[in-house]
Formats: C-alpha cells, sequence, structure tokens
C-alpha cells in the first residue's frame, strides 16, 4: 500500500508541475502580450533618431525614455523572437499607440525615415537679392543679413585667402554686393544643425570653385579677368535661352567690345534700377548713368560687376563664344533671338515681331 500511495503522490505532482508550467507559461504569454503593447492611446508624434551603427537593442532605452515602450525587457524578447530585419539609420516619427512590433516594423523601413533636410535651390539668373529672398523664405535666415555678408569687408578679405577667383575687382564701391556673379546656381542640401549663413555660403563658393577650376586655364589665358568673364557671362545668361544662342549673344558682345561700342544691354538697366524684367523702366532710369546701366552712350566696356549669377553654360558661351559678324540681337516673346549685322537689319526685325504681335520691347 505504501508504494502505491507514492505513486500517486508522484503522478500529482507531477501533474502540478505541468499545470504550473501551463499557468506560467500562460501568464508570461499574457504579461508579455500587454508590455509589448501600446503605451497609450495618444497619437501625438514623437521624434526618434536613429544613427548608423545603432542596432534594434542598442535603442532600447531611448525608446523606453521617450515611452515609446512599457518594458525594455519584453521588448528585447521580442526581438529575440522575431528576429527582424536591419534596423534602417534615420529621423522617424512614433507615438504611444504604436505596439513594440509596430515600431519594429517602422523602423526597418526606409519609406518611413523623415526627411530632415533643408533644400536650397536657386536656378540660374537669379540675382543676390533674389537668393536673399529664397533663404529668408527655404531657410528662415535674414535676407538683409545675406546681403550684408556678401559685402562684408573682412569677410570678402577671408574668402580671397581660400578661393583663386575671388580678387580685389569686387571690392569696386560701385558694386551693389560685392559676391554677386559668384554664387553657383545649384540646388544645396543642409542636414539640421549645420543650416547657418556660413555654411550655405562655403558650399556654394565651393561649389562655384569646382565649376569654374576646369576653366581656369582658359580664363587666365584670355584677354578678360575672371571678374569680367563672369560679369559678361551674367548677361549672357539673362539674354538667352539656348546653349547656341548664348554662345552667339557672347559673340555679338565681344564685337561690340572689341570696337568701342555700348553693349547697350536692356538687363543691365533693370538691374541698375532694382527692378525686375517685369516691371517698367522710367525715363530717368534708361538714361541713368552708373556702373551697371549699359543703355547710357557715354558707358562703354562692361558693366563694373555682375548683374546675376550665371549657369555653367553661360560661363562657357563666355570663354568660347561664337565667331559672328553681327553686332546686334533682339528675342521675340517666344524667346526665339534673331541675330543682325548692323542697324537697319536689326529695326526691320523689330518692325517684323511688332507686327506678329511678338514684340516684347
Amino acid at each position: 500500500m505504501l508504494v502505491k500511495r507514492r505513486k500517486f503522490s508522484i503522478k500529482k505532482f507531477a501533474l502540478f508541475i505541468i499545470v504550473l508550467i501551463i499557468l506560467g507559461a500562460v501568464g508570461f504569454l499574457g504579461l508579455y502580450k500587454l508590455q509589448t503593447s501600446p503605451v497609450s492611446n495618444n497619437t501625438e508624434a514623437i521624434t526618434l533618431t536613429v544613427d548608423k551603427g545603432n542596432n534594434y537593442f542598442s535603442i532600447a532605452e531611448n525608446l523606453k525614455d521617450k515611452n515609446l515602450i512599457k518594458s525594455e525587457f519584453f521588448y528585447k524578447i521580442f526581438l529575440r523572437l522575431h528576429k527582424p530585419s536591419e534596423l534602417v539609420a534615420g529621423t522617424y516619427e512614433l507615438n504611444q499607440s504604436m505596439s513594440v512590433a509596430e515600431i519594429v516594423e517602422t523602423l526597418g523601413n526606409q519609406d518611413n525615415v523623415k526627411d530632415t533636410s533643408t533644400k536650397l535651390t536657386f536656378r540660374e539668373g537669379l540675382n543676390a537679392r533674389q537668393m536673399a529672398e529664397v533663404i529668408e523664405e527655404d531657410a528662415g535666415i535674414s535676407g538683409d543679413e545675406f546681403l550684408a555678408k556678401i559685402s562684408d569687408e573682412s569677410y570678402i578679405d577671408s574668402l580671397k585667402e581660400q578661393y583663386w577667383f575671388i580678387t580685389d575687382e569686387v571690392k569696386n564701391p560701385e558694386i551693389y554686393y560685392d559676391l554677386e556673379g559668384y554664387l553657383f546656381p545649384d540646388t544645396y542640401v543642409f542636414e539640421k544643425g549645420e543650416l547657418t549663413l556660413d555654411n550655405i555660403l562655403t558650399k556654394i563658393l565651393d561649389n562655384t570653385d569646382a565649376k569654374l577650376t576646369p576653366l581656369r586655364s582658359v580664363i587666365e589665358g584670355s584677354d578678360y579677368t575672371v571678374h569680367q568673364i563672369l560679369t559678361l557671362a551674367s548677361l549672357v545668361e539673362l539674354e538667352a535661352v539656348t546653349d547656341s544662342d548664348r554662345a552667339e549673344v557672347a559673340g555679338v558682345f565681344y564685337n561690340r567690345l572689341n570696337n568701342g561700342w555700348s553693349l547697350g544691354s536692356d538687363v543691365t538697366t533693370y538691374y541698375a534700377a532694382g527692378k525686375s524684367m517685369t516691371e517698367s523702366l522710367t525715363k530717368s532710369e534708361l538714361n541713368d548713368c552708373n556702373g551697371y546701366n549699359t543703355r547710357c552712350t557715354s558707358m562703354l566696356g562692361l558693366p563694373v560687376g555682375p548683374i546675376a549669377n550665371p549657369s555653367l553654360s553661360a560661363i562657357e558661351a563666355t570663354v568660347n563664344p561664337t565667331k559672328t559678324d553681327c553686332y546686334y540681337f533682339v528675342a521675340d516673346s517666344e524667346k526665339k533671338v534673331y541675330f543682325t549685322r548692323n542697324a537697319n537689319e536689326h529695326e526691320a526685325i523689330i518692325n517684323q515681331l511688332k507686327e506678329e504681335g511678338k514684340w516684347i520691347g
């Protein structure tokens, strides 16, 4: 009888252990489910930045500190059970209504990375005043501060030591903005924390350097300084659209320069007056003789400086112009450019455009 009782007791004990294990497992699974569920119903966005080199385990403390998970322990249990794909570095917007599963899934998808960078796009032909508007609107930096910076004497002196193309010519007192024409048009991307005026200008000027350096030997071997090349290129940029037209416009300008003519370019008059080309010019503005207005008959040669920031196409056209016997050109309302050899041919084209309703003078 004693043996039977012992066998019965062992069976009861074994059953008890099994039941205990089952209850423990059920309890653990319940606790696991609870601890990996959302922290709350709050859907307010919480920013989480994952640096390169981080993994799912290393960010556990950060997730807990931001109250995005209930338990680091059960979060790590989840990772060991599910073995998620590689963590993607970047900045994410999470919230407390997300479960651990949802958080892990979000962090493993490149499409969920939030773009925290700022892009500044300066199209070809913008002048410094127009660039200031872009910087103020897209970077939140004062446009007036930008304009003051690009004409600050001590700043310009520091740039002369860094960039071969910046010389004392930019310090002519008649120039409106010293770095006008030297700020290469492009799209510039800045990460969070580096969007400062100094960083913006450094990135732009580094790009200008990269674009001009391949042309350095050609420019230095010409009859013109880099400042003069950029000045003429800025006129070419605004007077023509296609590469072929730009090269021929440059050829016309060189013909005028070589023969002692006024360049007679309307775009310089607009810049001199501080107006956009959609505005009307007054008679006094047309006749105002200053360092920029090439419509002034007494002004021969180039303006004192660039009137815009030219594209690489305009710069290349200026250093490699088309040889032509033309001295005049005019563009119609569809931006087609007509080249003529003398004043009579020029006037005939203008009259033709007026008859066709294409004159924009």
